[in-house]
């Protein structure tokens, strides 16, 4: 039977890979990619959570998994954001390499 340590443990090794990605790569398209795998870490971590508390009942406890759909949502809207803003940087700069990129004025 998986625990909840196991989800745990794979929630751990994404975030750290996000985090790795972000820390070491300087393509921006990888960095975003990092960031979102970040997100999706810690949402798996508050499904778990959310999975393996049980209240009175004997039910799971859905309220952490109806905030996980509003960090999706947001998330979704960030991605939108972030790669118009990434698109406009590639126009004026012709490149996505992070040391290249010194202002945000164009």
């Amino acid at each position: 039977m998986i625990t909840l340590g196991d989800y745990l443990m794979v929630s751990g090794i994404l975030f750290a890979i996000g985090f790795a990605g972000v820390m070491l790569r300087r393509n921006l398209i990888i960095i975003f990619m990092s960031l979102e795998l970040m997100l999706n870490a810690a949402n798996l971590s508050l499904v778990a959570f959310s999975r393996f508390r049980v209240g009175p009942t004997g039910l799971p406890d859905y309220n952490a998994q109806v905030f996980v759909f509003f960090i999706i949502t947001v998330a979704a809207a960030e991605v939108a954001v972030g790669l118009a803003i990434l698109v406009a940087l590639y126009r004026a700069r012709q490149t996505t390499d992070v040391k290249d990129i010194t202002s945000l004025k164009f």
